[in-house]
């Protein structure tokens, strides 16, 4: 089994082998897909994160959310890599950040503003079958699913990801944290329910 700097460099690879209508096509499947989640469809509030280049895309979905009146935190990079949070207020109200990021303009909530969240959206680039993630090693997530667990905040958490980023095994550190489901393409994965932490 490939170390997580190995597989992130496999999984990132295969992401550049996808066209803009692979993309586009994947990330309407996933909105659907997503939207059709009870965790979603009775979340009042949701964190998520805008996608960026061949991420699997979140626009649609966020928009969708929006429009159902859900209150939607997105993610404000600091300087120290960890997430303060902002209300989505519609595509006019992002604007560009560092890293290649968009992130909206409006008044920063603080990082505990995703311990209200019923359901987080976490990025990442593979799954396995017991739920672990993989994300790209910055380790702002990590940062949010402990801030999540220090206070006692229970949110649904799902990732969105590609078909094939669904793997067998994913390596895994003591700090890592499960996640509930998995939104692909071709369908919701559920797991287990996560081991307390």
């Amino acid at each position: 089994m490939p170390d997580k700097a190995g597989l992130r460099t496999q999984l990132l690879a295969a992401r550049t082998l996808l066209t803009t209508e692979d993309v586009q096509r994947a990330a309407d499947a996933l909105a659907a897909a997503a939207l059709e989640l009870p965790e979603l469809a009775g979340a009042r509030t949701v964190a998520a994160y805008v996608s960026v280049g061949r991420e699997p895309g979140t626009r649609a979905l966020i928009d969708a959310l929006h429009t159902r009146g859900v209150r939607v935190l997105l993610p404000v990079l600091m300087a120290d890599n960890d997430l303060d949070w902002a209300l989505y207020a519609g595509v006019e109200g992002l604007a560009k950040a560092r890293l290649g990021l968009l992130e909206p303009a409006g008044p920063r909530l603080g990082p505990e503003a995703v311990t209200e969240a019923d359901a987080v959206l976490l990025p990442g680039l593979a799954v396995d079958g017991r739920g672990m993630r993989l994300g790209r090693g910055g380790g702002s997530y990590d940062r949010v699913l402990a801030r999540l667990a220090r206070a006692g905040a229970d949110p649904a958490l799902v990732v969105l990801l590609y078909a094939h980023e669904v793997v067998a095994r994913v390596p895994e550190e003591p700090h890592d944290h499960p996640v509930h489901a998995v939104v692909t393409p071709d369908g919701v994965r559920r797991f287990a329910a996560p081991r307390p932490v």
